[in-house]
């Protein structure tokens, strides 16, 4: 195995070709700086920006004072849903309850069907009024609308119009899969800030953006997997440190909007240059309607739309008008009120049993699941769990530079009675893991 090359090019194809050749296996450190300059007779500076390429288009990771090594390939990452045929009471899947999902045949029989042509507006009139009513006076006032197949695909788009592979994400830690899973295979490098009860730590976004991050996501309500929301308070904290970072691209996820029992708390300060807010119907309408609306900036909206071309890359208009159904119906907006109740209920009905079982989980939260913090490795939790009926989701796959010790469940389906069956089981496993 021998590296060549007296350019930054050379050398990058070079340790290219070694590392899918095999003959550079993941995980192998490259050589110093320094001694790989002396020994093809280069200027450091040269194999430097060779590093620097390989680290943006993710065959390497570069680690400061600890090296440069070649990165492992992207694997798929824990992913959300349900286990088939699982015998087990789930409580892991992260999904909607079905009953309180919409009837779209019947929604579709009162609406006939024109078929959209190359040249037609990628957003539908409809859609794009609502959408404006909806996001006026939560951002900016000057903002565009653009659609999206649902909040993931939303923020990596978004991602991959504003920045360059190898570029800092700070991320609320522990965060989402899907955030995990779209900033891996983007070739981005995640970078957690800490949350609690009110959101993300203003201090702890401050450190990652004058640590280079260059883009921010947060949550500000509903965050999954911890359920926590903005308070006013450290929204205006999170402004305050975003309008000292200006070149930061501002992202919040406020994925839960319509069943969300919090208010809205904006992050985005005043001249604000590259921002967006992303709304998506996934939750109430459920995950095969996957569309999310898009408000932001001018400049943003426009790279969007190049990879939104009418006809091409946009949002299937029969999509369009399925959600723009839901959205005008008035049986769809008391079933929406209703499922926001219905959650609340069930969110409060295990916490309460969690309580009386003197075990403790964030609050207060909102979303589909209730977050437990556990000291150490959830595993040996979850298998006693599962001995007993129940499937539960750990919290390792949600942390970002370290595993999130905890369990994430989902309240959507469980009701009262198992709602204090599994808290008395939880409380016993957890006295077990005690002695």
């Amino acid at each position: 195995m021998t590296i060549t090359g007296t350019t930054a090019a050379e050398i990058f194809d070079s340790i290219r070709l070694l590392a899918r050749g095999g003959d550079l296996p993941p995980g192998h450190a490259l050589p110093p700086v320094r001694d790989l300059a002396a020994t093809l007779g280069v200027n450091r500076n040269t194999v430097a920006l060779a590093y620097r390429r390989l680290a943006t288009a993710g065959i390497a990771t570069t680690q400061g004072r600890l090296g440069t090594r070649i990165r492992p390939p992207h694997g798929a990452g824990e992913q959300e849903g349900a286990l088939p045929g699982s015998p087990l009471v789930d409580l892991a899947s992260g999904n909607p309850a079905p009953r309180w999902l919409p009837d779209v045949p019947a929604l579709l029989a009162q609406r006939p069907y024109r078929p959209r042509l190359y040249g037609e507006a990628p957003v539908a009139p409809a859609l794009d009024a609502h959408a404006r009513r909806w996001f006026d006076g939560d951002c900016p006032a000057r903002f565009a609308i653009s659609l999206a197949h649902g909040a993931v695909d939303a923020v990596e788009r978004l991602l991959a119009a504003c920045l360059v592979p190898g570029d800092t994400v700070a991320v609320e830690d522990p965060c989402f899969l899907g955030s995990i899973n779209t900033l891996r295979i983007g070739g981005y490098q995640a970078v957690g800030v800490a949350v609690d009860a009110e959101g993300m730590r203003a201090d702890a976004l401050d450190a990652a953006l004058a640590g280079g991050a260059q883009a921010v996501i947060v949550t500000p309500r509903a965050q999954n997997p911890t359920g926590c929301s903005l308070s006013a308070a450290r929204a205006r904290q999170l402004r305050a440190v975003l309008a000292r970072h200006r070149h930061a691209l501002v992202i919040a996820d406020d994925h839960f909007s319509l069943l969300s029992a919090a208010g809205y708390h904006d992050v985005i300060p005043r001249g604000a240059r590259r921002w967006a807010v992303v709304r998506s119907v996934s939750k109430p309408f459920g995950p095969d309607l996957r569309l999310a609306f898009v408000a932001s900036d001018t400049q943003t909206a426009q790279r969007l739309q190049l990879r939104l071309a009418p006809g091409t890359g946009w949002v299937s208009h029969l999509l369009q008008d399925v959600v723009g159904a839901c959205l005008a119906s008035p049986a769809v907006t008391r079933r929406i009120a209703g499922a926001r109740a219905d959650y609340a209920r069930r969110r409060d009905a295990l916490r309460a049993a969690l309580a009386a079982q003197s075990v403790p989980v964030l609050a207060p939260a909102d979303g589909l699941n209730l977050w437990l913090p556990l000291p150490a490795d959830s595993r040996p939790v979850t298998t006693a769990l599962a001995r007993r009926g129940w499937r539960v989701r750990g919290g390792e796959a949600f942390g970002v530079q370290a595993p999130a010790h905890g369990l994430r469940i989902t309240v959507s389906t469980l009701d009262p009675a198992q709602a204090r069956c599994l808290a008395r089981d939880l409380g016993q496993v957890l006295a077990a893991e005690a002695d």
